[in-house]
């Protein structure tokens, strides 16, 4: 009984919410991870007055730099439009510390606990915060040397880790059995910042907080789902770190998947962390491994004017390569909800513009007093410009009975015009704060999004014969993207056109 009353204490402490004495250690803090996002979202939270009081940032990593270099670098990235963004930013650096040191070598995080202890003074519980904007290649000696050195005896510690988680379904495993002996599940916050895009994030509302919605979410009413990526860029220099991952591991098994579960998944007993991530591991152990046949990647060449290079162009790319930049694959559920609804993920760089979004086209109206009328769709665009619009067919004014299609629009700026959009990276940190799983991956729900895509990678990586598909910078992807598409039963409506939002 006594240990089952420190098992539940433990438990309690690892999701309580942290309200004041926190240290936040960001390890990486000189790369660029840490001054893009993870600075910038601390920030963000202190200017809103959702920073734990008497709080302490400490940045750790390899680079020799005294405070003024450091907090150079943290404030590169932040924007401060005003004398008051200004000010807190002076009072936000006021917080910031750095030390350097190696990421294998207990000396060096000896010297670390010694600098955190300096700044906390004396105080009777320690909460830290570990944030690893770190290379995956030294997760697990940083994970080890902080718990050996750094672990707070009284207080709250919490380890917040980036992706990648792995490469594949055995060097995941590897990772996780490396970290579970040290660090605790409940401890441990795996971070895919698309769970943190308010979009994303209103997926739950949409679907189980309309009832009109609810019950037409089903194979009888939803012919095909696509889930969408697209970059109007390249990899700028990139290509040599981007060639051992490609987009499917980029984008499509963390990013993309993630938004799949919450778009798929079954109603959840409650709003509860582990109630989420129960019915998103569920409906992943209910799709079965990705065929080749239901694949079509490509690779992008210079742009049609020569303005723009290819991918193996860049001099850091292997002349070789058959890495795909590109890929569009079709998911399937195993279960009463879905059976037979193909879910089209699509991700590319080099494409003709920027967007995430989310696109439900439903199935033909029975026929009858309609000779052909356009499918009905439910878009939620992730990014940029946030909204959410329903394609419905209307009466044309006037004295015929034409029909038109046209649009229930909400548009974000339009609609919320006085309200702010966190950065996702903002919201995920406050939730660690909070100690709230609900929007991170949980162990068992990356061994399922890993076991899907292994098999897939596995064969792209082996198959040396298997090139990818060729397409211009700055094109919509690989010439055969609309007929593998319309293969999935996805109808075009050409004579709709989506109207510039003008604010």
């Amino acid at each position: 009984m006594a240990g089952d009353d420190i098992s539940k204490d433990d438990s309690a402490a690892a999701t309580a919410a942290i309200q004041e004495n926190a240290t936040i250690v960001v390890l990486g803090a000189s790369g660029d991870l840490a001054k893009k996002k993870t600075f910038p979202a601390l920030f963000g939270l202190y200017r809103n007055n959702f920073f734990p009081e008497n709080s302490k940032i400490v940045g750790y990593a390899r680079t020799k730099m005294d405070e003024k270099e450091f907090h150079d670098r943290v404030k590169s990235h932040i924007k401060t439009p005003t004398p008051d963004y200004e000010k807190a930013l002076q009072e936000f650096l006021e917080m910031c510390t750095y030390i350097s040191g190696q990421y294998d070598e207990d000396d060096s995080f000896i010297n670390l606990r010694k600098h955190l202890e300096e700044q906390e003074g004396q105080r009777d519980e320690r909460n830290r915060i570990f944030y690893m904007a770190l290379p995956p290649n030294v997760f697990i000696p940083v994970a080890q040397c902080l718990k050996r050195n750094c672990y707070p005896e009284k207080g709250i510690a919490r380890l917040i880790v980036e992706k990648p988680f792995g490469h594949d379904l055995e060097s995941s495993r590897e990772l996780q059995r490396a970290l579970q002996p040290i660090w605790k599940e409940e401890e441990t916050f795996r971070i895919d910042h698309y769970l943190g895009k308010e979009m994303v994030k209103n997926i739950l509302i949409l679907r189980f907080g309309n009832l009109f919605l609810g019950s037409s979410w089903n194979k009888n009413y939803i012919s095909n789902v696509q889930i969408t990526f697209k970059e109007p860029f390249g990899t700028e220099g990139r290509g040599g770190y981007f060639d051992d991952i490609g987009i499917i591991r980029d984008v499509m098994q963390n990013h993309l998947l993630q938004v799949f579960t919450v778009i798929a998944m079954e109603r959840p007993l409650s709003f509860s962390a582990e109630d989420i991530r129960d019915e998103k591991v569920r409906v992943l152990r209910s799709v079965p491994i990705i065929k080749t046949s239901d694949v079509i990647v490509g690779q992008y060449t210079k742009s049609k004017d020569g303005s723009k290079p290819g991918y193996k162009d860049d001099d850091t790319v292997d002349k070789d390569s058959r890495c795909a930049t590109f890929a569009a694959m079709a998911l399937f559920i195993n279960n009463e909800r879905w059976e037979g609804v193909p879910f089209i993920l699509k991700a590319g760089k080099a494409l003709d513009e920027a967007k995430v979004e989310v696109r439900v086209q439903f199935k033909d109206v029975t026929g009858g007093i309609f000779g052909d009328i356009p499918r009905n769709e439910l878009v939620l665009r992730v990014q940029p410009d946030e909204s959410v619009y329903m394609k419905i067919n209307t009466k044309l004014p006037g004295l015929s009975m034409k029909t038109a299609t046209t649009e229930l629009d909400l548009t974000y700026k339009r609609r919320f015009s006085d309200l702010k959009i966190p950065e996702a990276y903002e919201a995920l940190i406050l939730d660690a704060f909070k100690g709230d799983h609900s929007n991170f991956v949980r162990d068992d729900e990356l061994d399922q999004s890993w076991r899907i895509f292994t098999p897939l990678l596995h064969h792209l990586d082996e198959h040396k014969d298997l090139q990818p598909s060729p397409y211009a910078y700055g094109s919509r992807g690989p010439a055969e993207i609309d007929d593998y598409l319309a293969s999935y039963g996805y109808k075009t409506n050409d004579n709709y056109q989506w109207p510039e939002t003008k604010l």
